[in-house]
Order: C-alpha cells, then sequence, then structure tokens
C-alpha cells in the first residue's frame, strides 16, 4: 500500500513569516514553473527550509556548487510570507502520492495557500504567456477574480504532480489555485515564467520581483531560433 511508502520532511530552520502562501515549481512544459520558482526563491533571497525525502524518488545525487543537496526541497524566509517547493527532476508517478501525502500532512500546517504552476502548449503566438487559474475555495477565487486573473472555462484536466498536489489540497480542506500558463510548444519558455510572476503571482501573493534576466533570456532564445 502507498501509505506503506516511507517519506519524510526533514526541517532545517524555524519560519518567521506568519500564513506564507507556498508556491510549488517543479519540472513541466516549457519549464515554465521551475524557471519561475527559482526566480523567485533567489529574488526574496528565501532561505534552504528543509527537505523531502522518500523512497520512492529516483536514486539520483543533486549537488549545486560542489555540495551535494537533497534533490526535493523547501525553501523560506521571514522578511516575505512565501514558501517554495522545488526539485531538480520532474518525478515518476510513483512518487506522486507519497510527496503529496507528505506536503499536506507535514507542511500544510506551516502555510496559508497554495499555489501550483503548470505550463500548457499555447495555441498561437498571441497565447504564450497567458494565464488561467484553477482553484479550490471561494475565498481563493475571490483573490484570483481580484488580481485580475481569469479562471479557466470548461472542463478539463490537469495531471502530473501539480494536479496531484492540488487535488489532495482539495480533499483536505487546504485552500490552493492551479495557474495554467500557457508557453512555447517547443523550447524552455522563461518569457511565460516572466508572465506567470508580473501578470499572476506579483498582484496574488504581492512581492515584487526583478524579472529582466528572464527577459533577456527570452530574447536571447527568440534571437537564436531566428
Amino acid at each position: 500500500m502507498m501509505d506503506d511508502v516511507s517519506v519524510t520532511f526533514d526541517q532545517l530552520t524555524n519560519i518567521g513569516a506568519e500564513s506564507p502562501t507556498l508556491i510549488e515549481g517543479f519540472p513541466g512544459f516549457g519549464l515554465v514553473a521551475a524557471i519561475a520558482v527559482d526566480q523567485i526563491t533567489n529574488q526574496l533571497e528565501l532561505e534552504h527550509h528543509g527537505n523531502i525525502v522518500s523512497e520512492e524518488f529516483p536514486p539520483i545525487l543533486s549537488y549545486q556548487d560542489g555540495r551535494v543537496q537533497d534533490m526535493v526541497r523547501v525553501y523560506a524566509g521571514s522578511d516575505h510570507n512565501v514558501m517554495t517547493l522545488q526539485s531538480d527532476l520532474a518525478l515518476p508517478p510513483s512518487a506522486f502520492e507519497p510527496l503529496s501525502r507528505c506536503v499536506h500532512e507535514e507542511l500544510a500546517n506551516e502555510f496559508d495557500r497554495a499555489i501550483f504552476l503548470a505550463g500548457a502548449p499555447a495555441q498561437s503566438e498571441e497565447d504564450i504567456g497567458t494565464v488561467k487559474a484553477i482553484t479550490t475555495s471561494e475565498e481563493l477565487e475571490a483573490d484570483i477574480l481580484n488580481a485580475g486573473i481569469e479562471l479557466a472555462e470548461g472542463t478539463g484536466l490537469v495531471g502530473g504532480i501539480t494536479g496531484a498536489l492540488a487535488n489532495d489540497c482539495y480533499h483536505n480542506d487546504v485552500s490552493a489555485a492551479v495557474l495554467i500558463v500557457h508557453a512555447d510548444p517547443y523550447l524552455p519558455d522563461p518569457g511565460a515564467a516572466r508572465s506567470v510572476i508580473k501578470d499572476a503571482l506579483e498582484p496574488l501573493v504581492d512581492f515584487d520581483i526583478d524579472t529582466s534576466e528572464l527577459e533577456e533570456q527570452s530574447n536571447q532564445i527568440q534571437q537564436q531560433m531566428q
């Protein structure tokens, strides 16, 4: 049974912020979530708050600047009401349930709400960077609409780790939203990551992120393609 799979949150620091928002940035379509959350973590100078460890995660060594680190990490800080959840690698489906369980059982009491990011292929060049939202609660829906973010119309599905995390929040009464960001269908898209930060996360979470670096990266990619 999946409940028997070992998964733990190893906390390294104490959070000083009150009721932070958790923002997830796992590798996915266009690397939009990973790029955006990495930029937020660095810009806000969030500290390495802890690691999520499970036997279902791939047995791969992750390192930075010559030092070994756990693959799935949580960052937080006392100056901003933000936590980030990041992974260096896309996780296999067998890891979805234990990771989701760890988030709602061991982390949910530390954050007020969760925002998950999901890249989706843009149908046209004008569609790149547009953001639609899905939410689990009326309160968060009101915040989303007040921030000028449109709700996703019609019916649909969100798969992968993002869908698993959001679904687990929904069934455990954790206020959560998924921001679907339309990105380049073929390339990593720092421009779409910049759009979700500026057009959705900044008004929704109330912070200020310098995204000029992402704009430069997007321009470089476009020039190389041309």
